[in-house]
């Protein structure tokens, strides 16, 4: 029975270290050493004790290997080391500013060349902005016609256009 108190200690070590490996981020390191460990168990048990021992170590690690990763996986996707808030709008989570909003479908000018992007006076304030991909030369009238992902897309104002 001693003989197989080192080979079965080593799997369970080897068990411990794929579990850290999915707990702790290690670039692959822990799994080279789980994958020795496990080796080197093997090794011991075909060598010192025999081959019908080897291939029964070999099976059970065939079932328990995955059957700890899928267990694992599930275990850490409920334990407080992953994140369990949601970053959504009805979390009050916002991805643009709320004030950008009230630009929408306002007149300004364009104080830089819009190449797509600069500078305009809209409602009296200096704010980045946008085209569609379109130049617009400095001076020229701009209309505000989405404003989206922290950005204000803005148009050329054509003439008869209110």
């Amino acid at each position: 029975m001693k003989i197989y108190l080192i080979p079965t200690l080593l799997q369970l070590v080897g068990v411990l270290v794929v579990i850290a490996e999915i707990i702790l981020p290690s670039a692959g390191l822990l799994s080279l050493l789980a994958i020795s460990i496990f080796g080197y168990s093997l090794f011991l048990v075909f060598t010192d004790i025999s081959i019908v021992a080897g291939i029964a170590f070999v099976i059970a690690d065939l079932i328990m290997l995955p059957s700890l990763l899928i267990v694992g996986i599930k275990m850490l996707a409920n334990s407080p080391v992953t994140l369990r808030t949601e970053l959504s709008s009805k979390h009050g989570v916002t991805s643009q500013a709320p004030e950008l909003s009230r630009y929408l479908g306002m007149h300004g000018e364009a104080i830089t060349d819009l190449r797509p992007s600069g500078m305009a006076k809209i409602d009296g304030k200096r704010i980045d902005v946008v085209t569609g991909g379109e130049y617009i030369e400095r001076e020229s009238k701009l209309i505000v016609l989405a404003v989206s992902a922290n950005q204000i897309v803005v148009a050329k104002k054509h003439d008869g256009a209110s």
